[in-house]
């Protein structure tokens, strides 16, 4: 009991000292897009940052499978392919996606 105690502050102490949410430090491959408010869609753009061309707008529930992360500025950003479509590519913000 201890043990589960003991791992689960130590993950909450390490999500809150990385600045990463839990959803978004999840390993790589299937996660799906959550959190995206109304009628709002996640941008997938064509690299790691708001500078970058929109491709698609991903609405919520469409599932995408993450190939790598990396930060940049305040944003941690995905690299992803659909898992319907395999050869759209790009970059979201992990703040959105929730692993499968």
């Amino acid at each position: 009991m201890r043990k589960a105690i003991f791992a689960i502050i130590a993950a909450a102490v390490l999500a809150t000292v990385s600045g990463i949410s839990p959803a978004a430090a999840g390993p790589l491959g299937r996660h799906e897009v959550y959190g995206v408010e109304g009628d709002d869609m996640l941008k997938m753009r064509a690299g790691p940052g708001v500078g970058y061309v929109v491709i698609v707008g991903l609405p919520n529930g469409t599932v995408v499978r993450v190939i790598s992360c990396e930060q940049s500025g305040s944003t941690r950003w995905c690299s992803v392919t659909m898992e319907k479509a395999r050869g759209l590519k790009g970059y979201v913000s992990a703040s959105y996606l929730r692993k499968l």
